[in-house]
């Protein structure tokens, strides 16, 4: 085939600019094609004017890899943002092969138009039949070097402004830019480095309360010289204990275990980017996560002070258990830095009854239960961690494995597989229960179960599933709804039936427990005893918005990509007139997360 002169390089930059401006209306709800050109799009040019510039035989091709390469990163911020309600970071890349939800779920994610993005890919392939390659004209270069000038412009505004949460500051100053601004925060070791340091009395006073000596705390040593059993469960929320559906009971077995429970039903996620695996991080030491980045993939191995090493010293020996590869979200890393004794995971638990990710809850459980009688004739005391992961995304269970009869209306549904999911995981913590009583253990322990965070969010939960959840709840599904997770300390003769609800996180989890067993960490942390303090102050940096806070009377939403700040009445979550407490509140959020980085920093890579 003869091939026309030269392709006329305007036209592939026309092509990027029509998918730039896809991509922002898309992800920003941007309506300036002014501020597009002039913010978003000069840096992709300029990448793009390089390529034309660099490539010497096959221009072609480089244009072709380009063009798929942009495609690429549009697709997957699309999908991500729809799934985790912010911007990916090129932190997130470090997670490509740990974040299975997501892989899992491509296809409910993403819809036709999405692949519209990979269109012009095509269209270099048509172009490069019937054209020659693109000529390298003289323009080509004044072209970069005009780019060059604008993005060191827009670059250098950019380093100038505050980056508190990744996807406002790309929407206010592209994409691409907060990329680059995000990495020089990273090399640059004082963009990161706090000097917030805060007593013990300050930092109670940040969240309105007057600092009380740990011995003299409420409900300090109540299961003192007790074995202690954590069990955290994948994506249990707190809106389905003590609720039925046609009369079914979602989690009949929590819900009977209430009644000898202290059970905290206003208690938020803290998680970021590492989900479960910082949930397991904030568990065990207190502390908070990074956010943006998961915790696990940036620590250097030296050892955190630990509710294992803790407990270590007060006689206890650890284990944990995991169904899935040790490497998976680096807890092969993890694991050594909290100290634990033994580290059982798919490695040693049978690979029996295989669901989603690895065996059913059941076979962890009962696993864990046949190693109770030798790891209780080693130790003096116990501690014993189990992580489920059976009510994961996307919650399909085998048909087998269904308890629950759901109405019609549910089935197939996102929803629907969730309850099914959890209904499951119910029965077997209320199974592995019974074979602590059986086994003459629940008298002689305190046992705490907790979510780990979020399973109904983004947009898997269409608006036909948000209507399915008002029914079930009796409002509309809220953020509150979406964020709280269920929090029960039980054990034998310990309570009746205790609930309460001021608010907690889980930096709160770790102090309680100890609180609980009467033992004291010596090391800062950020939560407090639940049992004792009545007001809280609670940051999170993943999945709101940087700048948000949750307070006992307030929840306050950070503007993000494509939504306006809100504030919210923790009781009513009525929308509320920003006000001055609120004001202190994003300032004392603030002081908290520079604290909570403080004691982090010690943990991570340089």
């Amino acid at each position: 085939m003869e091939k026309h002169t030269a392709f006329p390089y305007p036209y592939l930059f026309l092509l990027l600019f029509i998918k730039v401006i896809a991509f922002r209306v898309l992800i920003f709800d941007t309506k300036s094609l002014l501020s597009i050109a002039f913010i978003e799009f000069p840096m992709w040019a300029l990448l793009l004017a390089l390529v034309l510039l660099a490539a010497k035989k096959r221009v072609w091709l480089a244009v072709w890899v380009y063009n798929f390469l942009v495609s690429v990163i549009f697709f997957t911020v699309t999908l991500y943002i729809r799934y985790y309600s912010t911007i990916p970071s090129y932190y997130d890349l470090q997670q490509t092969t740990q974040s299975g939800s997501v892989g899992n779920t491509i296809v409910m994610l993403s819809n036709p138009f999405d692949f519209l993005f990979f269109l012009d890919a095509v269209l270099v392939l048509v172009f490069a039949r019937k054209w020659k390659a693109p000529a390298k004209m003289q323009s080509t270069k004044y072209a970069a070097v005009g780019m060059a000038l604008l993005c060191a412009a827009t670059t250098a505004y950019a380093l100038k402004q505050p980056l508190v949460d990744v996807s406002y500051f790309a929407k206010e100053n592209g994409y691409l830019q907060s990329q680059v601004v995000q990495l020089y925060h990273r090399a640059d070791e004082t963009a990161h480095a706090s000097t917030t340091k805060l007593s013990p009395e300050q930092l109670e006073a940040l969240k309105g309360n007057e600092y009380v000596e740990l011995e003299k705390q409420k409900a300090f040593g109540l299961a003192k010289d007790r074995h202690l059993f954590v069990i955290q469960v994948e994506s249990l929320q707190n809106f389905v204990i003590g609720k039925s559906l046609n009369g079914q009971e979602i989690t009949p077995h929590l819900n009977k275990l209430l009644g000898e429970s202290a059970y905290f039903s206003n208690v938020f996620q803290q998680i970021g980017a590492g989900t479960t695996s910082d949930a397991e991080w904030i568990v065990n030491t207190g502390l908070y996560p990074q956010g943006m980045i998961p915790t696990v993939n940036s620590l250097n191995g030296k050892a955190v002070p630990s509710l294992p090493r803790t407990l270590k010293k007060n006689g206890y020996g650890s284990a944990t258990y995991h169904a899935d590869d040790v490497t998976f979200w680096n807890r092969d890393v993890l694991y050594p830095v909290l100290g634990y004794d033994e580290v059982y995971s798919i490695k040693e638990i049978p690979n029996i009854k295989p669901v989603g990710f690895g065996p059913a809850d059941e076979v962890v459980f009962d696993f864990a239960a046949e190693k109770l009688p030798k790891q209780l004739g080693k130790y003096d005391r116990l501690y014993t961690n189990i992580v489920t992961v059976t009510s994961h995304t996307p919650f399909v269970m085998p048909e087998e494995m269904q308890g629950l009869d759901l109405p019609a209306e549910y089935e197939g549904m996102y929803v629907g597989n969730y309850l099914q999911a959890v209904h499951y995981a119910d029965e077997q913590v209320g199974a592995f229960i019974e074979e602590l009583k059986g086994q003459g253990i629940y008298d002689q322990s305190l046992i705490v179960v907790l979510g780990d965070h979020s399973g109904m969010h983004g947009s898997l939960v269409t608006e036909q599933d948000k209507v399915l959840l008002e029914n079930f709840i009796g409002h509309p599904y809220t953020i509150k709804d979406q964020f709280t997770v269920p929090l029960l300390f039980t054990g034998g003769n310990l309570f009746n039936g205790i609930h309460m609800e001021r608010l907690g996180g889980q930096v709160d989890i770790m102090p309680t427990i100890l609180a609980l067993l009467g033992i004291d960490h010596e090391n800062p942390m950020m939560g407090h005893n639940l049992f004792q303090y009545e007001k809280n102050l609670l940051g999170m940096r993943y999945y709101l918005p940087g700048g948000s806070f949750i307070q006992s009377e307030q929840i306050y939403k950070a503007p993000g990509a494509k939504m306006p700040e809100v504030l919210y009445d923790m009781k009513s979550m009525e929308t509320r007139a920003k006000n001055s407490e609120a004001k202190k509140h994003i300032r004392d959020t603030d002081t908290l997360l520079d604290y909570g980085d403080l004691l982090l920093k010690p943990y991570l890579e340089d």
